[in-house]
């Protein structure tokens, strides 16, 4: 289990990292921020992956196309999130 969420930081840093990376604009998004980011790309990759190809867990948890999914699925959270307005800064 200890394993399982190293992992899944580690895969939710380097995604959620190119994810930013990949995304023009400023994010006031920090080290836990980019992280999150990645693991609900991994999420999201992870679904329209099985939904695409229909690939489950059953060929192994993690593989390259995985990593690839997961940065996509980052792009499309950080889109999403700046679409809801992340942090509004307030006007004087």
């Amino acid at each position: 289990m200890f394993g399982f969420i190293v992992t899944l930081v580690i895969v939710g840093l380097i995604a959620g990292a190119l994810a930013r990376l990949l995304v023009p604009g400023k994010d006031h998004l920090g080290f836990g921020g980019t992280v999150l980011l990645g693991i609900v790309g991994s999420f999201i990759g992870g679904f329209l992956g099985y939904v695409i190809f229909g690939k489950d867990h059953a060929e192994g948890y993690f593989q390259p196309s995985g990593l690839i999914g997961s940065i996509v699925g980052g792009v499309i959270a950080l889109l999403i999130y700046r679409k809801l307005g992340g942090r509004r800064s307030v006007r004087a």
